[in-house]
């Protein structure tokens, strides 16, 4: 097995403790997904939200699905002018068998546009 890291993003409509756990749960769950993986694979989780998502943490939404042996951080992303509003990152390290080009990378709803060669 090898050690990877995975990228994801997604972005809410509003700050809202209900829109932010939904996005979490569907952004995790379509990262473990894709990449066939389950949660004894998981290594660590780290979350970045833009400065404008103060309502929760989303490790906590996160550990609500089911992650609560998985270690997990938030941290808030830089706010750089014209940046993608609402926005909540994830980099997911996890042991798994796949190649580096094997990965799938998710980026859903409004996030799509930070990496439109990767995006689903």
């Amino acid at each position: 097995m090898t050690v990877r890291a995975i990228r994801g993003a997604i972005q809410i409509d509003r700050d809202d403790p209900v829109l932010m756990q939904e996005a979490v749960i569907e952004l995790v769950s379509k990262v473990l997904e894709a990449n066939q993986l389950t949660n004894t694979d998981l290594i660590s989780l780290l979350f970045t939200c833009t400065p404008d998502l103060v309502s929760d943490f989303p490790a906590a939404s996160a550990r609500a699905m089911g992650l609560e042996k998985v270690p997990l951080i938030c941290a808030v992303e830089m706010a750089v002018p014209a940046s993608l509003p609402r926005t909540i990152r994830l980099m997911l390290h996890c042991h798994t068998e796949l190649d580096q080009d094997q990965i799938s990378h998710i980026y859903l709803r409004g996030a799509v546009i930070l990496r439109k060669d990767i995006a689903q």
